[in-house]
């Protein structure tokens, strides 16, 4: 028994040496892995950063990033709504929206050009494939809705925009399995209901409303709608970064536009026009494009933090309050009927904004209400028996 206990000790001893070893190996292999900032290139230490405009967001809380991001959004695409009206007030202009369009993608694609110089990391990490269908979506969306100008007021363009949850949502459904609760389906009837109120409304008191500018819009949501989701997709798979989606698609579309363009011969005639009003088109190009090149960078970073869902509610509230500008910067027809179609898409845009903060917002119940209101009843008879 002595010899038995003794192997066992011996066993064990040699047991415990041998885990020592495999310990310490394993000890060994942990710390040879060199540290972060010794072997990891720029790209790899920023894969989980979101840089807007040279300013690092990561850096702040996520209250922080989205007060920023909203910010800059409302901030710039304000400007850029009221210069995308100027452009079309010109007279003569309404039929190139087309050209418009590619101007904007050409502007767009030198300012990405110029941003990606600045930051460290220049390679292309989304796939060309995805790039190519990110930016037939894009030209469909903005040129679409571009040329649906030459048909509607710019208010009812716009309150068709801010409808695009409804596909944002079926896009959500379909491309990436999402679900939603009853709040978000609330949501995008109210959405929807407010959005054929204001079409009706136009239709009367608009002298120029036009079915095929409905059809066009219509066409652009579709198309806006898909473009939030396979870009948040293309984003969080691959970490593309902002200034690369922008860069990217928007030069591709560039040459899309151009080959269109030349194709139908609408080329010639946009620019003989725009040559005869430089300042006008050009001019006002310049600056449209700058502050929504900026406003799209804000809205990618608000796409990469938070999801394409909640990026589409802040853009459709600052929607809302173009269409506010709108009436008070330019002339055009007006009925409260508008105001009651609208306030109901606010309402859709409440209940949204709602259903993705129910743990922090307690609403009341109806049961609650009514529990509290016969509390209130039985306390005050009971004072006035006393």
């Amino acid at each position: 028994e002595e010899q038995k206990e003794d192997n066992n000790s011996t066993e064990c001893g040699e047991l415990g040496i041998m885990d020592l070893k495999f310990t310490s190996s394993r000890k060994y292999i942990s710390i040879s892995v060199p540290s972060k900032s010794q072997t990891m290139s720029p790209h790899i230490k920023s894969v989980d950063d979101v840089v807007v405009l040279g300013m690092n967001l990561s850096k702040f809380n996520k209250p922080t990033q989205f007060f920023i991001c909203v910010s800059g959004v409302f901030m710039f695409y304000l400007i850029y709504g009221y210069l995308q009206e100027l452009i079309f007030s010109v007279e003569g202009f309404k039929p190139f929206g087309w050209y418009l369009t590619l101007v904007q993608f050409g502007f767009y694609s030198i300012f990405g050009l110029i941003e990606l110089q600045l930051i460290q990391d220049k390679r292309r990490r989304i796939p060309g494939k995805t790039y190519m269908i990110i930016a037939f979506l894009t030209v469909g969306t903005m040129g679409l809705s571009n040329t649906s100008l030459g048909y509607l007021n710019y208010p009812t363009q716009v309150i068709f925009k801010c409808c695009k949850l409804i596909p944002v949502m079926i896009g959500g459904v379909f491309i990436q399995g999402k679900r939603y609760n009853i709040a978000d389906v609330s949501a995008a009837l109210c959405m929807s209901l407010g959005l054929i109120w204001f079409t009706l409304a136009d239709s009367t008191v608009a002298p120029n409303f036009n079915l095929t500018g409905v059809v066009l819009i219509s066409l652009a949501l579709c198309a806006d709608a898909v473009i939030g989701n396979v870009q948040e997709k293309a984003m969080k798979l691959h970490n593309g970064s902002n200034s690369e989606m922008v860069l990217y698609s928007y030069s591709i579309g560039f040459v899309y536009i151009l080959f269109g363009l030349t194709c139908t011969s609408g080329l010639s005639p946009a620019v003989t026009f725009c040559s005869k009003h430089p300042v006008q088109t050009y001019g006002y190009a310049f600056l449209f494009s700058l502050t929504g090149y900026f406003g799209i960078s804000f809205v990618l970073a608000l796409i990469k933090i938070f999801g394409a869902l909640l990026a589409v509610t802040v853009t459709t509230g600052r929607k809302a309050m173009t269409i506010v500008l709108s009436f008070l910067f330019f002339a055009k027809p007006f009925t409260f009927q508008y105001v009651w179609s609208g306030l109901l898409v606010v309402l859709g845009i409440f209940l949204n904004v709602y259903s993705k903060n129910m743990d922090k917002i307690k609403l009341p119940s109806l049961h609650g209400l009514w529990k509290k209101s016969a509390e209130e009843r039985k306390t005050r008879t009971l004072s006035q028996t006393v």
